[in-house]
């Protein structure tokens, strides 16, 4: 064990009647560090591997340092690197909920983050779990807990021992109402607030900075009423939400908000910005119906995320 441990030492502005470019934006990945406040999209894509997009994740950069990970799929350890991202800047990481595309990336970021020479401890917040899903904790451990993990040989991230950072991990309920606050330090403050996703227990983070305000709506249907309710008026300068499925019957509407839905979402919100990710080929191959739907009730400009695409606040 202790050999081992020695060892690990772009935007594109959408309306109604836009075509989508779906190809890697071809500017300097490296440079979305350079605006004093800016969101990096890693990975822009859902469940599916049929295209070039990595699963969902973030990177909120405030003043060149990569503050919040928020997500981490499937690829987002390529992303992370692209990007340019040191996992000593992180002051936490956030993940919304325990699907594959938004966590399975997760354990290759923090084998990454065993060569970053790090020393301070870092937060991991994630819901807490149910009858079908771990919680951010049990998943922790079954990925590097001492005794069962995986990735057993990275479990000093999780014990008082100096070789790794300690990890500090918050199990967020993902059936509390209201907002419940993670982070509040340096002028960064991070509420999570539950959402619905079928029977996954899910999160959204308000996250808010140096007088803007960015909301990640993670994976949510239009069951999730509290959400509106709590932020109904917030004005997020941007609003990230995705964009998995269409207006189509048929559709898993108890686990996405149709277009329609999230139109109605951001114009509840009264957001500055609507930012569509995790982008599903259902909903791409008809996105100016798609954007049509979001235009009936939000006035605001519509923007796809793409991976590494960059979007200063």
């Amino acid at each position: 064990m202790g050999s081992t441990l020695a060892a690990l030492a772009m935007l594109s502005a959408c309306s109604a009647d836009t075509t989508v470019d779906t190809k890697v934006p071809a500017e300097d990945p490296t440079a979305c560090r350079d605006n004093p406040i800016a969101l990096q999209v890693l990975g822009s894509g859902g469940p599916i591997a049929d295209d070039h997009r990595a699963g969902a994740s973030n990177i909120l950069w405030i003043d060149g340092k990569a503050r919040l990970l928020i997500d981490a799929g499937s690829g987002a350890f390529v992303r992370y690197g692209e990007a340019g991202v040191d996992f000593n800047d992180h002051d936490a990481i956030l993940l919304t909920h325990l699907h594959g595309d938004h966590a399975s990336g997760l354990p290759a970021l923090l084998n990454n983050g065993a060569f970053a020479a790090r020393t301070e401890g870092l937060t991991i917040a994630g819901p807490a779990g149910s009858e079908q899903f771990p919680s951010t904790t049990a998943y922790l451990d079954a990925l590097i807990g001492k005794e069962g993990g995986a990735l057993r040989y990275l479990h000093p991230y999780l014990d008082d021992n100096t070789a790794l950072p300690r990890l500090s991990v918050q199990n967020i309920d993902s059936q509390k109402p209201g907002l419940q606050r993670i982070w509040d330090k340096d002028d960064l403050k991070v509420d999570a607030i539950a959402v619905h996703h079928l029977d996954v227990p899910t999160l959204a983070y308000v996250v808010r900075t140096q007088s803007k305000t960015l909301i990640f709506s993670g994976d949510q249907s239009f069951l999730s009423e509290n959400f509106v309710e709590t932020l109904s008026h917030t004005k997020p300068d941007l609003l990230i939400m995705h964009n998995a499925i269409t207006m189509a019957d048929g559709q898993p509407r108890g686990l996405h908000r149709d277009p329609q839905s999230l139109g109605e979402t951001a114009a509840a919100l009264d957001a500055q910005t609507l930012l569509l990710t995790h982008h599903m080929q259902r909903a791409i191959k008809l996105q100016n119906e798609v954007n049509a739907a979001i235009a009936e009730s939000f006035g605001g400009p519509i923007l796809m995320a793409d991976d590494l695409s960059c979007h200063p606040l």
